[in-house]
């Protein structure tokens, strides 16, 4: 009996069951083999055999395996299968077919997609250890360790739930044990895949159960392994579960398509064909169907779909030069849509994913949208991690001395493996786990030093500053976006170029609020674990927090201000002398400008016999001299003595007004009052006002102050429109 005989369910009177998806009809490619999984169902066929040779079954995985590894040594897998055959013997599938043929259905799927040999035996050991009295220590002795590590890898995996339930420390251990290689996940994908297209036979309330885990879990696992040949069909089986009337309603639009006389996608195919043919640029041309799921979402945003919107336009070269050749002939002789232009070659996703997208519109409205890559993106397209054979075999010329190398680092499986390690506890972890699942789209945002940086949509410079520098992050203490000063909290956009303005102590530490502003799993795990990890500063932040709005709560009307400074008369010690073309007159600086030597000054007569004494360029002198005031000349004296009125601007962290302070007080500054203003946006503004011993150490005080971590600019209190 075939595989397809068992995956083939179609809509029946029992609720629940699984209708297999129906895929458009489009030109096949000649040239090569392309990888669908819709056949792999017709290869899994177990038919009478004589003991002496390989079924049809192995038969066909050999086939599959040659296409992308011609001189991959096939012993291995004829021996992986005689075991297998003989281990699962007299056992039988909930289908009623004999259970071997869901092995080699697995091992199939790998290797349409190119796995390499090793994953392939394992693919057909998979379930050995599990459901039979084969011993790890067996498949290690005849097939090697690198064998016996991928089958124990999955027979954990088996072991785990997924669902809401799941056990998170169970979890993570799975992730320990399988997420040091990624073939491992690739066989368990290409294992549920074949679950799926089999489920009909279950009750309906289980296959709902594995379609969510599959939904939850599963399909943003191969999402992120790039393996989208797997994941798409996967998404197709579960919308078909859990929402069979839509998947029942996209069905019908795909088929009355299917059944249209034109067809602007092939339409637009001969076109393209045709502007690349006349600019002899080798290409194949195809026309790529959306899936169920894809049509679905393209129906819930457009409303009414046209021909267009049931696939799209793939042109396949051989070099990446020529995909920006493509590109520059379609638009030069079509008309492109720029705004859908994106190249993910130049940059590509986490997922290993490159390609151009463009799109071009019909001269009846309709726009059709292209995509072009080389022959081996598509592959790595399709195939993900699988695409990349054996990952840890090192380079012929580099040598990985006994070390295993992870080709996808830095990447989201290598990240995950921070992740658990850092992660305070397997709650927090499983959670962050899921947030960072359920994020569907990528942004992509540059350093100055050209590097780029892959961020979830809505991520901030904070996830930023850990995605760069790790745990050395604690450090940062501000960035600029596209050239500005930007805060920590700075929601980033596709494109961003981030600068990080790191801090010089090692002893840096994160502030709490980081945490609200935190997206990544990376951020948030860092940041959660340097704070379990201190409690005794994590509380003395939210102390600093609490004394900061305490000292910037509003006042009553009337009542004083404890932090003022008054104005000072200008013949005190430490005020900066000056010197009143009005005998006898007391001289004050005045507290909206806090004049000091040299600045130029002008004075002015008030009441009581006093001179106030301010900058020339103060909003306050010309209200004064407008009403009428007369000026009265005022100079410098020779004392050097002053009181000055300076605004630092600085980002938040712990510590920062303890060491402003320190710094001010190595000038021989000293405070007279201090106004600390609450945090916005991660940021905060110091007023000090303060006595030196000699104006001429000004600037040297104002130096000082800039170089204290997290200070970005100091300056003199700007004049206020306030009269003396």
């Amino acid at each position: 009996m075939s595989a397809e005989a068992t995956n083939s369910v179609t809509p029946g009177p029992m609720p629940g069951a699984v209708s297999g998806p129906v895929t458009p009809t489009a030109p096949r490619r000649k040239a090569r083999p392309r990888i669908d999984l819709r056949r792999l169902g017709r290869a899994a066929l177990l038919g009478p055999a004589a003991r002496g040779r390989l079924p049809d079954a192995i038969s066909h995985v050999v086939e599959a395996h040659r296409a992308h590894h011609p001189d991959a040594d096939l012993e291995p897998l004829r021996h992986a299968y005689v075991l297998a055959e003989s281990s699962h013997r007299g056992q039988m599938r909930k289908s009623g077919e004999p259970y071997i043929t869901h092995p080699l259905a697995v091992t199939l799927i790998l290797a349409e997609l190119g796995a390499e040999t090793t994953t392939l035996t394992a693919s057909l050991l998979h379930d050995t250890v599990e459901d039979t009295d084969v011993t790890l220590d067996q498949v290690r002795d005849q097939f090697g360790e690198e064998v016996r590590y991928l089958v124990d890898g999955v027979t954990k995996l088996e072991k785990v739930d997924y669902g809401a339930a799941a056990e998170p420390e169970t979890f993570r251990k799975m992730l320990v044990a399988t997420g040091n290689d990624v073939r491992v996940m690739s066989i368990k994908l290409a294992d549920r895949l074949h679950n799926m297209r089999t489920l009909g036979v279950m009750r309906p309330e289980k296959q709902e159960r594995i379609a969510k885990v599959t939904r939850d879990v599963l399909i943003p696992l191969a999402e992120r392994l790039g393996v989208q040949a797997l994941k798409t069909e996967l998404e197709d089986l579960v919308f078909a579960i859990l929402h069979p009337e839509e998947y029942a309603h996209t069905r019908e639009l795909i088929v009355r398509n299917a059944a249209r006389a034109d067809d602007p996608l092939a339409e637009v195919a001969d076109e393209v064909r045709g502007v690349l043919r006349e600019a002899d640029i080798t290409a194949e041309v195809l026309i790529r169907p959306r899936h169920f799921v894809s049509v679905h979402r393209v129906s819930r945003k457009r409303g009414r779909l046209r021909g267009s919107d049931f696939g799209r336009v793939l042109v396949l070269v051989n070099e990446d030069a020529d995909c920006y050749g493509v590109l520059g002939e379609l638009h030069t002789c079509m008309k492109p849509v720029v705004s859908e232009f994106k190249d993910f070659i130049a940059v590509p996703k986490f997922n290993l994913y490159q390609s151009l997208h463009t799109a071009v519109a019909r001269e009846d409205g309709q726009v059709v949208e292209v995509l072009i890559r080389t022959h081996q993106m598509h592959k790595v397209a399709e195939a993900g991690v699988v695409a990349l054979g054996n990952p840890y075999a090192p380079a012929p010329d580099d040598p990985a001395d006994g070390e295993r190398v992870d080709p996808t680092r830095p990447g989201w499986l290598s990240r995950l493996l921070d992740w658990q390690e850092a992660a305070p506890d397997p709650d927090h972890f499983w959670s962050t786990l899921r947030e960072d699942l359920a994020q569907d789209r990528e942004i992509t945002v540059f350093r100055p030093d050209g590097g780029t940086l892959g961020l979830p949509e809505g991520a901030t410079c904070v996830d930023a500053a850990y995605a760069q520098y790790g745990e050395d992050a604690h450090a940062c203490i501000g960035a600029r976006v596209n050239g500005r000063l930007a805060t920590l909290s700075t929601v980033l956009k596709d494109g961003d170029t981030v600068q990080l303005l790191m801090g010089q102590d090692p002893a840096s530490e994160p502030s709490r609020e980081w945490l609200e502003h935190a997206h990544t799993p990376a951020a948030r795990i860092a940041i959660q674990r340097w704070l379990t990890a201190h409690p005794v500063q994590a509380e003395s932040q939210q102390s600093e927090a609490r004394i900061s709005e305490d000292r910037t709560a509003p006042r009553p009307v009337g009542a004083p201000d404890p932090d003022a400074a008054p104005e000072q008369p200008a013949g005190r010690p430490g005020t900066g002398h000056v010197l009143a073309d009005l005998p006898g007159a007391t001289v004050r600086l005045a507290r909206c400008c806090t004049p000091v030597p040299p600045d130029e000054i002008t004075g002015f007569a008030v009441r009581g016999g006093a001179v106030t004494v301010h900058r020339v360029e103060c909003p306050a002198v010309a209200r004064m001299k407008d009403g009428g005031r007369a000026e009265v000349g005022v100079r410098w004296g020779e004392t050097a003595e002053c009181r000055v009125t300076l605004v630092a601007e600085s980002f938040v962290r712990p510590h920062l007004l303890a060491d402003l302070t320190e710094a001010m007080a190595s000038e021989g500054a000293e405070i007279v009052s201090a106004t600390v203003e609450p945090p916005t946006q991660q940021q905060v503004r110091h007023t000090y006002t303060v006595q030196l011993p000699d104006a001429g150490h000004l600037p040297a005080l104002m130096r000082a102050m800039r170089n204290v971590a997290g200070v970005y600019d100091v300056s003199r209190a700007q004049p206020q429109p306030q009269g003396g």
